[in-house]
C-alpha cells in the first residue's frame, strides 16, 4: 500500500504509539496516509478506537511476526 509518511513506534508501549501518531497526522494534509509499526499488542484496539474518535480512517492493520502495521489516512 502506498504511504506519504511512515512512524516507527516499534519497541514504544501505550500511549506513546497513539500519542506519535497523532503528532505526525496534525503535519499532514486531508486523505495522506500514515504507515504506522508498532510491536505494542494493545496498539491493535488503540489505533482502531483511535481512527473512530477522531475521523481519521484505519485502511489497513496487520501482524506479521509480533510486529503491528497499521495505515492511516487523514481526514
Amino acid at each position: 500500500m502506498n504511504f506519504d509518511k511512515d512512524l516507527d513506534a516499534r519497541g514504544l508501549n501505550c500511549p506513546l504509539p497513539i500519542l506519535r501518531a497523532k503528532k505526525a497526522l496534525n503535519d499532514m494534509t486531508g486523505g495522506q496516509v500514515l504507515r504506522i509499526l508498532s510491536t505494542d499488542p494493545g496498539s491493535v484496539k488503540d489505533f482502531a478506537a483511535f481512527a473512530k474518535q477522531t475521523g481519521n480512517e484505519l485502511l489497513s492493520s496487520a501482524e506479521n511476526n509480533k510486529e503491528f502495521e497499521f495505515y492511516l489516512k487523514r481526514k
